[in-house]
């Protein structure tokens, strides 16, 4: 990976979830905010750049790989990036398991996230890889879902995703930014970042919510609230 790649990732590693959806808006970014997808390990963050995977039922005609679903992703990844699975919100079979989060553990991946339901959750916690899902079940894959296509672009829970654009999930929820917009919401958010942090720094210390916030805090994200005490 470029360092560039590898540079912007980790600036938006500084930040969580709510920050980028709110530096999406400051910077008018269009971008998509995808809810009830939770940790199914311990609860934490990932980031990074989108590694895109399609999956299907067993008997869908417009493609299957012989190969098993979401390797060729696994092989791909490395510790920028993150696994994003389009599982139609499927709970009746796992489209992510054991083995593939200890391929990917060993990449160095980010971590996966799945629009459905993904199985060996007890293994990939143990071993301290990150899954995201809509539930878990120890029902297998085979004969019931193939993957379609991997780095094409995927619509998850909603949302248009292209392979390289930048995710970031944690528990409040998953926000998708494209790939083109990345550094100026990065910006953006460093300002909101500060911002809050001292608002945070002002209510530790005793100041009443209301002063702390300051009167123009609900225009922060049109830029003329960074000053605002």
């Amino acid at each position: 990976m470029t360092v560039e790649l590898s540079e912007l990732v980790s600036r938006l590693r500084r930040f969580d979830a709510s920050t980028i959806s709110d530096a999406c808006e400051r910077s008018g970014t269009e971008h998509h905010v995808v809810t009830g997808i939770a940790p199914l390990t311990a609860a934490v963050p990932v980031a990074g750049a989108a590694i895109t995977v399609q999956l299907g039922p067993a008997d869908d005609s417009s493609g299957r790989s012989a190969r098993h679903l979401a390797t060729a992703a696994v092989d791909a990844a490395t510790n920028d990036h993150v696994i994003v699975i389009d599982h139609q919100g499927r709970s009746d079979c796992a489209g992510w398991g054991g083995n593939l989060s200890r391929g990917a553990k060993r990449r160095g991946c980010a971590g996966t996230i799945i629009d459905g339901a993904a199985r060996d959750i007890d293994e990939a916690a143990a071993i301290g890889y990150p899954v995201f899902g809509r539930g878990s079940t120890p029902r297998t894959a085979r004969g019931r879902a193939v993957e379609v296509g991997c780095q094409t672009p995927i619509e998850f829970a909603g949302a248009r995703v292209m392979p390289g654009d930048f995710v970031i999930a944690d528990s409040t929820g998953i926000v998708i930014v494209p790939q083109r917009a990345i550094a100026d919401v990065l910006d953006a958010a460093g300002a909101i970042a500060a911002h809050e942090e001292a608002i945070a720094r002002r209510i530790d210390e005793g100041t009443p919510i209301s002063e702390a916030m300051g009167r123009r805090y609900e225009r922060m994200l049109h830029g003329d609230g960074a000053d605002a005490h």
